[in-house]
């Protein structure tokens, strides 16, 4: 059993249980943790001895924050490989997705993009009071991937859409409803605000990203008017995008179809200059102040999206 400093391997009493170990960086994840955790996988899949696998990142604050996306975002500026750590990534979700085994993920504290990729994708996802879901890509001019256009097109209501345009934070209540857990792990009911909005299913019914956010704006909730606000912010290609991802995935068959679209849009948009910016401004100078190259949704042609799809 390999372990390494980032990623820890452990097997007793019938369970094999990894814990993501990075925890100062929020346990995000490398290619080699990918790996690793890819090849343990595959060989407790075999192994009697092994019932079940259960994960959990290390620390208090976050059981995976996603992608180490710094690292990818230096890699692509200074012209070196970068496309393996994503397809290292993409084997290790569809793994997840048809682990033979009770895959058990204990999604405390943050757990965002590639996180969900390693967490939703399981049979068992428990959330707690502490948990703190988003898939935030349209955040720094990338698209939800790790397969999540699966489960969010598949989301009551056009939760998923909401949630993946927006990139939005959720809790535990709302987790459950979009079909991202399915236990709960505390006293009582755990509240979920979105799904009771239903300016989420009015405003988000359009394969239109223009339309969607009028619709918004236009909207009497001030909720619906903050997210409109909140669009207007996100990459206006990334949320064309997305919304075409996701109107596709409700028709796909499975995790792994999902992942190979998601495949094709990380060859155009992480090469892209609105990855760059968006890494800069969130994770890097941290000055929140992306410069788009788009000003506006209105200003993304439907030839522009359809081009990041190989269209």
């Amino acid at each position: 059993m390999r372990d390494s400093d980032e990623i820890l391997f452990e097997m007793a009493d019938g369970v094999g249980r990894i814990t993501l170990n990075r925890p100062r960086a929020l346990n995000a994840l490398t290619q080699g943790m990918c790996a690793d955790m890819t090849e343990q996988l595959n060989v407790w899949a075999s192994d009697d001895a092994v019932a079940s696998v259960e994960v959990r990142g290390a620390g208090e604050r976050a059981f995976c924050s996603g992608a180490d996306v710094r690292s990818i975002r230096t890699r692509v500026l200074a012209g070196e490989p970068w496309l393996s750590f994503f397809e290292v990534e993409y084997t290790l979700n569809s793994l997840v997705a048809r682990y033979p085994k009770p895959y058990v993920a204990f999604m405390s504290g943050i757990d965002m993009g590639g996180g969900l990729g390693l967490s939703a994708h399981g049979s068992r996802r428990v959330v707690d009071a502490t948990s703190r879901l988003a898939m935030p890509e349209t955040i720094i001019g990338f698209t939800p991937d790790v397969g999540m256009a699966w489960q969010l097109s598949h989301a009551p209501g056009e939760l998923g859409t909401h949630v993946a345009l927006t990139g939005a934070t959720f809790g535990a209540g709302d987790a459950l409803a979009l079909g991202l857990a399915d236990t709960y792990d505390g006293e009582g009911e755990p509240e979920a605000p979105l799904a009771g909005a239903s300016w989420i299913a009015e405003c988000y019914a359009s394969d239109d990203p223009v339309e969607i956010a009028g619709r918004l704006a236009q909207h009497p909730h001030p909720d619906a008017r903050a997210a409109a606000e909140t669009l207007a912010q996100r990459c206006p290609l990334s949320v064309g995008v997305t919304l075409e991802a996701l109107r596709r995935g409700a028709s796909m068959t499975g995790v792994d179809d999902v992942l190979a679209q998601d495949l094709v849009l990380v060859r155009h948009l992480v090469p892209g200059p609105d990855f760059a910016e968006g890494v800069r401004a969130q994770l890097v100078d941290k000055d929140f102040a992306p410069r788009w190259q788009h000003a506006s949704l209105a200003e993304v042609s439907r030839a522009e999206v359809l081009a990041c799809f190989g269209e």
